[in-house]
This record gives C-alpha cells, sequence and structure tokens, in this order.
C-alpha cells in the first residue's frame, strides 16, 4: 500500500521529488568535506581497568599516557657523549610546542638507551585525535643529521598515519570504483540514461549522508572508520537498490504503459527493496551489541546511509523514471525477460536439470574455500597496519626490536589501600602479591614502585599481548584483583587488548542472535514460508564462512602479494553485519521472482527456471558493480582496508555466483513444494 502511494506521488510530482533531493544534496553535502575534522580516534576503546589504569599512572606516577615516542638512531661512528649531546639539543628545541606537558627523556631514565638506539616520551594534554597539527610542529623542528636519525611513533602518531593513508584509499576506490560501476550499469542497460540514475543516487546517498554525519560527529564520538565504510556502504547499496528499480521498470516498460510499468515496478522491485533493506538494516542494527565506540559508529554511519539509500531508491528514482521513461524504452528489451535459447535460460535450465549433482559441485567449492578457516588469527591492529616503508612503522619496530620484546608481555598492577597511606595490614597483602606473582610460572619478572597509598607493580609475562594464554592469565587475575583483601587493577597493553577481545567476542552471541531472529521473521512475512528463512540464512552463513577462508587464506598466509598479516579483529564482525545484509539483497531478490511466478502459476519448477533466468543478469550486474566499488580497497595502503575490501569483495563474489546461482536454484529445485510450505498451507507442485 506504501509503495503503491509512493508510485502515485512519483507520477504527480516528480519535479518537485526532484527539486527536493537537489536541496538535500547541497544542504548536506557542504558539510560532507567537513566530516574528517570531527572524527575521533579508531574507537577501539574499552572502558575497563586498563583505561582506569592509565588514569592512575597519569595522575601520581606522571607517566604520560599514549605519549609521542621520540626514536633516535644513530651511525656507529658517532661517539656516546656526542649521541647524547643531540639528544639533549633536541629535547630542548621542542620545549616550546603546544600541548607539551612532559618530557621522559633517555637521559634521566636507565634503559632508555640501548647501543646505536634511544627514545624518549612525550606527554600532551591534546587527545590522540587532536594531534596533527602538533605532530607537524615536531616534524618542523626535528634536526636534520645524516649520522643520526630522529623518527616518530606512538599511537597517535601512527594514527595519524592510518588516517591520512585510508583518504588516500578512499580517494582512490572512489576514482575507480564509480567509473567501473558505471561502466557496468552502461553495458548492462546498453544506455548512458539508465545507467547515470543509479550513479546519481549512490553520490547522492553518499554526499548527504556524509554531511548528516558531520553534524552528528559535533554533538558524539564517532570513529575515524566511518570515512571509508560511509561510500564503500552507501555507493554499493544506492547503486544496488537504484539497479533493482531501473531494470525492471524497463523489463516492464517493452511491454506496459509507463505509468503501469513503474506501478509493477514498486509493487515487485520496490517491495523486493524494501523488505532486503530492512534484512540489512537489522544486520547493521546487531552490531550495536559490541559496546565500542568504534561498532557503535560504523553501525550508525552504515544504518544511515542505508535509510537515506532506500528514500531516494522509492522516491528519487521513480521520478526520474516518470520523467526520462521515453529515453529508457528504447532501450527496453535489453532487459526483458530471459527466453529458451538466451544465455541466462540456458544456465539456468542447465542448472535445473542436474540440481543433485550442480549442488554437490558447489558444496564442494565451498568446503575448498572453508578450509582455510581454521588458521585464521586475529589481532588488534598496530602500526604493522601501515605500508613497509613509513617511517612511524619503521620506528615502531625499531623500538620493539630494541626496547622491547615480542614474545613478552609488560602488566601493569596498582594496588590501592584501604587509607590514605599503607596500613601493616595492606602491607602484608602487597608482600603476599609479590610472592605469588614471583611465584606464578608465567610471570617472567617482577618490579615494584611506591608512591603515597598506590603500590605499583610491573609484572612481566610469557606470551605475547595477543595470545590466548596471557588473556587467560588477566582474566583469572582480574577476578582476584576484585576480590582480594588488598584490591588491585590490571593495566598495560595486554589488557587493553584482553578488553577489546572480550568486548567482541564475549557479546558476538547476542549480535549473532538478534540477526537471525530478526532475518528469519522478515523473511517469513516476505515469503509466508518456514523453510526458505531458514535456508537462506543458512546460505548467507555458507557464503560468509567461505568470505572468511579467503580472507585467511590471502592475509595470513601471504598470497597474492600480500604481506603476511593477522586479520584485524574487527573486520569479521564488519564483514559479517555488512555483507550478511547485503547478501539478503541477492537473496530477496531472486526469491521474490520465484516466489512471484510460482504465486501465479503454482508450479514449482517453472518459478526456479523463470525466476532465475529473469533476475540473474541483475544479479549479476548488482554484484560486479559492488565488488568494483570494494575491490579498489584491497589495493590501500592500510591493512586493515585492505582486509575490508578483499572480504567484502570474496563475499559477494561467492554469494552471486556459487550460492545464488547454483546452490540456491538447486535447493529449491530439490525441495520442490516443501519450498513454500508452511503451517495450514501445502501448496501444490
Amino acid at each position: 500500500m506504501i509503495l503503491q502511494k509512493l508510485a502515485l506521488v512519483s507520477l504527480r510530482y516528480p519535479k518537485a521529488i526532484i527539486v527536493v533531493w537537489t536541496l538535500f544534496l547541497i544542504g548536506f553535502g557542504l558539510f560532507a568535506p567537513k566530516l574528517p575534522t570531527v572524527l575521533k580516534d579508531h574507537g577501539l576503546t574499552p572502558n575497563g581497568d586498563h583505561a582506569q589504569v592509565e588514569r592512575i599512572l597519569s595522575s601520581d606516577f606522571h607517566i604520560p599516557k599514549d605519549p609521542v615516542i621520540l626514536l633516535f638512531e644513530k651511525n656507529d661512528s658517532v661517539s656516546p657523549d656526542r649521541f647524547r649531546q643531540f639528544i639533549r639539543q633536541t629535547l630542548s628545541s621542542l620545549q616550546g610546542v603546544g600541548g607539551l606537558s612532559a618530557i621522559v627523556s633517555p637521559l634521566d631514565r636507565e634503559g632508555m638507551i640501548n647501543g646505536n638506539f634511544a627514545y624518549a616520551l612525550l606527554a600532551f594534554q591534546q587527545n590522540a585525535h587532536e594531534m596533527k597539527p602538533v605532530l607537524e610542529e615536531i616534524q618542523r623542528l626535528l634536526p636534520n643529521n645524516r649520522e643520526i636519525a630522529v623518527n616518530l611513533t606512538g599511537k597517535s602518531v601512527v594514527q595519524a598515519d592510518v588516517n591520512r593513508a585510508s583518504r588516500n584509499d578512499l580517494g582512490k576506490a572512489e576514482r575507480i570504483g564509480i567509473p567501473a560501476a558505471f561502466l557496468i550499469l552502461w553495458l548492462a542497460f546498453g544506455g548512458i540514461v539508465a545507467a547515470l540514475i543509479p550513479i546519481v543516487v549512490g553520490v547522492i546517498g553518499v554526499t548527504g549522508t556524509m554531511g548528516m554525519m558531520y553534524w552528528l560527529g559535533t554533538r558524539i564520538e564517532l570513529s575515524n572508520f566511518v570515512l571509508n565504510v560511509i561510500p564503500m556502504v552507501g555507493l554499493a547499496l544506492s547503486i544496488d537498490f537504484a539497479l533493482m528499480l531501473v531494470s525492471r521498470f524497463q523489463e516492464e516498460l517493452s511491454r506496459e504503459s509507463a505509468v503501469q510499468a513503474l506501478m509493477t515496478t514498486m509493487n515487485t522491485a520496490g517491495r523486493a527493496v524494501l523488505f532486503s533493506s530492512v534484512c540489512v538494516f537489522l544486520g547493521l542494527m546487531g552490531i550495536l551489541f559490541i559496546p565500542l565506540p568504534m561498532f557503535s559508529s560504523i553501525a550508525i554511519g552504515a544504518m544511515t546511509v542505508l535509510t537515506v539509500s532506500v528514500g531516494l531508491t522509492l522516491t528519487l528514482v521513480p521520478a526520474l523514471l516518470c520523467v526520462l521513461w521515453p529515453a529508457l524504452r528504447a532501450k527496453s528489451k535489453r532487459l526483458s525477460r530471459g527466453e529458451a535459447g538466451g544465455i541466462w535460460y540456458s544456465l539456468s535450465l542447465y542448472v535445473i536439470r542436474r540440481p543433485v549433482r550442480m549442488g554437490l559441485l558447489a558444496s564442494f567449492l565451498l568446503i575448498l574455500c572453508l578450509l582455510p578457516l581454521h588458521k585464521m588469527t586475529f589481532t588488534v591492529p598496530d602500526a604493522t597496519s601501515l605500508p613497509q616503508h613509513y617511517p612511524s612503522r619503521i620506528a615502531f619496530e625499531a623500538y620493539q626490536t630494541h626496547f622491547s620484546s615480542r614474545t613478552s608481555s609488560p602488566v601493569t598492577i596498582v594496588t590501592q589501600g584501604k587509607i590514605r597511606d599503607f596500613t601493616k595490614e595492606d602491607w602484608l597483602s602487597a608482600l603476599a602479591l609479590v610472592r605469588r606473582l614471583n611465584n606464578d610460572p608465567s610471570v617472567q619478572r617482577v618490579d615494584k614502585v611506591l608512591s603515597g597509598s598506590r603500590l605499583l607493580i610491573r609484572a612481566t609475562l610469557e606470551g605475547e599481548p595477543s595470545s590466548s594464554q596471557v588473556r587467560d592469565w588477566l582474566r583469572t587475575w582480574e577476578q582476584e584483583g576484585n576480590s582480594s583483601a588488598l584490591p588491585f587493577l590490571l593495566g598495560g597493553e595486554a589488557k587493553y587488548q584482553q578488553e577489546v577481545f572480550d568486548d567482541i567476542f564475549h557479546n558476538l552471541k547476542y549480535v549473532l542472535l538478534f540477526i537471525f531472529v530478526s532475518n528469519y521473521v522478515v523473511l517469513f512475512m516476505a515469503f509466508r514460508s518456514l523453510i526458505i528463512p531458514l535456508k537462506t540464512i543458512l546460505m548467507n552463513l555458507l557464503s560468509l564462512g567461505a568470505s572468511f577462508g579467503v580472507l585467511a587464506w590471502i592475509f595470513d598466509g601471504g598470497h597474492l602479494g600480500m604481506e603476511p598479516n593477522r586479520i584485524a579483529i574487527m573486520i569479521p564482525v564488519f564483514i559479517f553485519g555488512l555483507v550478511f545484509g547485503i547478501s539478503m539483497d541477492y537473496g530477496v531478490f531472486l526469491l521474490s521472482r520465484v516466489f512471484e511466478v510460482y504465486q501465479r502459476t503454482q508450479n514449482n519448477r517453472r518459478a526456479v527456471l523463470e525466476g532465475l533466468t529473469s533476475i540473474s543478469r541483475m544479479i549479476n550486474s548488482a554484484a560486479a558493480i559492488m565488488i568494483a566499488v570494494t575491490v579498489p580497497f584491497a589495493f590501500g595502503e592500510v591493512v586493515w582496508v585492505k582486509q575490508l575490501g578483499v572480504g567484502i569483495a570474496a563475499a559477494i563474489f561467492i554469494d552471486a555466483t556459487i550460492i545464488r546461482m547454483v546452490l540456491v536454484p538447486s535447493l529449491l529445485r530439490m525441495l520442490g513444494r516443501w519450498n513454500w510450505w508452511a503451517p495450514g498451507r501445502f501448496s501444490k507442485r
């Protein structure tokens, strides 16, 4: 009913609708370039013991939070005295940098000089996302010496480089993706006008949403990840949705008047877009169950661009069709229903005649893709996300080599006395704690520092910070710290990573449960079947699992020219939330056509054949566009951006080919009338 009303409004007031969306583009588009100015850091910031310990270290022990690391490296020809003099002069020249609150010099603290290397820590009052101008000022002040190199690293420096590289990746992807999408549309439709409509819708949707997110970013914390996700998701969904309507309109225009063609398009393709968008929205909403700013930012940004895309598809696209239908009629025969002898009819008939054989072939290919899954390992992104030639990564790896250990994990333990000064009982409890730590086989070394009512204990654990044994140790001791006679808190990089892992994986079950149940309900409402929703969800899981296997093979194994890297911990969640919903597009588009024919003929074989034949071109064109928009990200500089692009592109390719074109039709054919079974209804074949 709503779709019919929207069609009637588009028929009566097409120019008014076009004007409204033009004003929307102008009004919000002016603020789109400002979006980067309101974005914060990455947003992987759990609000647990680690954050509390960082505040205590800063206030009570004057240990800076996320300091800038200044790494010095001299040639062998430089004497130690000259090296120290250079360090002193360099740090002295930085005293006037805005916001600088403290300098920890290697000349004043042991352990910060090691052979040809030394490092200093610079503490600033600014937050990490506000450090860009400060870092630029530091770079200008650093001396240029051929014998002694000085490089910056640290979380704020790495994040600034990641932000810059991500913007470069985004620009490259847009320059490649949009023209490629237009070319695919032009080939599919055979005309410039029809090809331009989805592109126009995509550009308006992304530009307008980025302007909207700018205003939202002035009020809430937004992760800088939204800068890449909004264009990727927005272009893909907007173009796909518009493609669905335009292709169906051209198909109907070949045999009906423009008015009737639009009404039919809205009742069929419009309905499919509406249901599939609800599935996508629910998939994104599920991400909100993970209590980290990164995930809430991504979910809000993607849901916003999705809402705008649906609004454009169901209002602006019909209005443009009303105005441009004479130009579209000339090309309408290109997208008419597949006929006997056509390539899509022949391929569909081949699958339908051999459902068991083709189903087994598809299953075999999916199993091959799933095999590398057991090798998939996860990590919290660090400087190794950047290309190897970036100075901040070079300095980070040199710092790790000479002043840290890749096989151990420093942990900070902060105790709190019952009163201002430690009592005798507190001292006994603290000594017992240190003794237990020394006797723990997982602890390599224990150091302690006293300050007022707090005791700072540093313990070094065996294993890297992201290892499962270190995370298990931290969880066990965190529980003990809450119930101990002398309560204590845990901090350090290992604790930070453990909290990130736990916030994601402990809440993942709620994400999955919400997505599965909500999507099942929506699909049941769409098709009035108990089997179809279950099968569609299962097919989505297969395509996602296969894409994760491909992702693990490429990055964990270092294939196809990629540097070997663990999978960034947030990437599978993003891919699942985005692709699970996007895959629903193709599932809903295909099943809608099959269901449409089945309702008319009550013949399952004919419904599968006609539905698959008529929708194959559209699904493959939509998938090609989605891949064209996401694949350029795979050639970016930041590893997690590459992983996101490869993961989404692989999932879409597998879903549109093996799943939708082979496995789903085979299962639909084999199940026959059971596809449409529901309590109280058993359809005839």
